[in-house]
């Protein structure tokens, strides 16, 4: 056994991380208030990402973190295992005053990858409560990302996530992304072509037959795989089939709820209703883990009307609405209320936009890509080195005092939705900065 000593590297097995490089060449946050890190040396770090896609309301917040003092202190910890607590209905019923009409019913998980898995199994067993028990197979996409939990993972199309773990679900399908149409290159916004792409989920159909086919799961807006942005049209020609064959739609909303994209969720903002509606992120600020799944009452009612006396669906989890967690939610709706954040995003939208597409003119940037308070930089490869050049223009960044998120050789920036003009222009005119200093 070694000795414990402060600061050791050694133990902390990184997730998504190259352990060797990092423990190496350490970069560390020690703190965090508003829009700022700090390292624990107390230099400032501007955050371009919310963290994970998560600090929606920046950072530090008081009214999260007095919540979660007077919760601590109240009730620490309480099982819903046939039991409840007043303060996990309380937060799952702000939850559905901010979904789509007609989704009123939440059950809570503790992360997007767990909303994910708890997503898929609702949906079978809704098809099965309703006599369909055929309906096994699951769609996803094409680089989609649902976490990492196997169902997820599973549906999920992002290769390298799926590579090392060998078999993962069976009756499992794709559809084909909508990244890469050259008439989309540079779009600002929802991309005007490409809706046709939909229509694949016709081809499955005919493929399996609808009567195997339980739910299609997608983004609204693909975040972790460089944001994707939906064209115009494409999911309501998705809803649309997805209705004429009475499959479920599920939206994974982790990243695009709780006012990134400028609405409550991407649901509102892209004009479609799901059945299922996955989220996590946001919710709670991250100040602590806490996801959920929110569905259709339809489809609660058929799962819970249909049961026999007991329990109706074998699911959960020891930590679903956890009393620390619900309470930092509900902190974090409210702020999300009192300082209209999806408002605040949709109005400083339009200079976001202006400044992510500046940097088109820079070397290597192939594509750019926006939707709200998102925006993907698409760099072209090093020669025999992908992902080198933007994990070198991240490293940079960072030592520069900004905070942006790479994924391959593409850069992912979505800042807290408590963004200001002249922090735009200090993320933006680093990232440039950094670009081209990266252009060899």
């Amino acid at each position: 056994m070694s000795v414990s000593r402060p600061n050791n590297l050694d133990a902390y097995w990184m997730p998504y991380s190259d352990n060797k490089y990092f423990k190496s060449n350490p970069r560390m946050l020690a703190r965090a208030e508003g829009m700022h890190y700090y390292t624990p040396e107390g230099k400032e770090i501007l955050d371009g990402t919310a963290g994970l896609w998560c600090c929606n309301a920046g950072h530090g917040r008081v009214e999260i973190k007095e919540a979660i003092q007077k919760q601590a202190a109240i009730l620490d910890y309480a099982p819903t295992f046939q039991l409840g607590h007043p303060i996990a209905f309380e937060a799952a019923a702000r939850i559905a005053e901010m979904t789509p009409e007609g989704m009123d019913k939440v059950f809570f998980t503790n992360s997007g990858s767990e909303s994910a898995d708890t997503a898929l199994k609702i949906a079978l067993a809704y098809h099965k409560a309703r006599g369909e028990s055929s309906r096994v197979r699951l769609i996803g996409r094409e680089r989609g990302y649902h976490g990492v939990g196997f169902g997820g993972m599973s549906v999920g199309g992002i290769g390298g996530n799926r590579k090392q773990f060998g078999a993962l679900l069976p009756y499992v399908d794709h559809l084909p992304h909508t990244h890469g149409l050259p008439e989309n290159v540079f779009a600002r916004g929802q991309p005007e072509h490409g809706a046709h792409l939909a229509d694949a989920l016709e081809n499955l159909v005919a493929l399996h037959g609808a009567e195997t086919i339980a739910a299609v799961m997608v983004e609204p807006v693909a975040g972790s795989t460089g944001v994707l942005v939906p064209p115009k049209g494409y999911l309501e020609r998705l809803r649309a089939i997805c209705d004429k064959y009475g499959i479920l739609l599920i939206f994974d909303e982790v990243i695009t709820g709780f006012g990134r994209i400028g609405t409550n969720f991407g649901a509102e903002r892209l004009g479609v209703t799901p059945d299922i509606m996955t989220m996590a992120k946001g919710l709670t600020n991250a100040a602590v883990p806490m996801g959920a799944v929110a569905v259709k009452n339809s489809v609660y009612d058929a799962v819970v009307d249909a049961a026999p006396s007991g329990i109706e669906l074998f699911h959960g989890y020891t930590y679903s609405g956890h009393p620390l967690a619900a309470a930092a939610a509900i902190a974090t709706m409210e702020l999300h209320r009192a300082e209209d954040l999806p408002g605040r995003a949709r109005a400083i939208e339009p200079y976001w936009q202006e400044a992510a597409h500046s940097l088109r003119s820079l070397p290597n940037v192939i594509d750019i890509r926006d939707c709200g308070l998102i925006a993907g930089i698409e760099l072209a490869p090093r020669p025999g080195k992908p992902t080198q050049r933007a994990l070198d223009i991240f490293r940079r960044c960072f030592d520069e005092g900004v905070l942006i998120r790479v994924t391959g050789d593409i850069v992912a920036l979505s800042p807290p939705l408590i963004v200001e003009k002249p922090h735009v222009d200090r993320l933006i005119g680093t990232l440039a900065e950094a670009i081209r200093a990266e252009a060899a």
